[in-house]
């Protein structure tokens, strides 16, 4: 699932939202938040940067993340699937 953010003003996939806030948040390049893509291991999130991910997520898509959950989000797949089993779809 390499991801091409879209053109402004075109409406995003959950996937596209997704991927540019981790691209914003992490400095890395579209092409490698892929759906495989471990946050720390492939994209280079620290502790901190996996705190400040989830509150741009919450911020975004208007929800709580608790510790555990937020835990338990190791890759970019596992947080598109998080946000989709909360009801979340763009």
């Amino acid at each position: 699932m390499a991801v091409s953010l879209p053109e402004k003003g075109r409406i995003m996939s959950l996937e596209n939202r997704i991927a540019e806030i981790i691209v914003s948040r992490l400095n890395v390049k579209p092409d490698e938040v892929t759906g495989s893509a471990n946050l720390k291991d492939d994209l280079g999130a620290d502790s901190l940067d996996m705190v400040d991910l989830m509150m741009d997520l919450e911020d975004t898509f208007n929800l709580k993340i608790s510790d555990e959950e937020g835990n338990n989000l190791q890759t970019v797949g596992s947080v598109v699937e998080f946000l989709k089993s909360k009801g979340i779809e763009a």
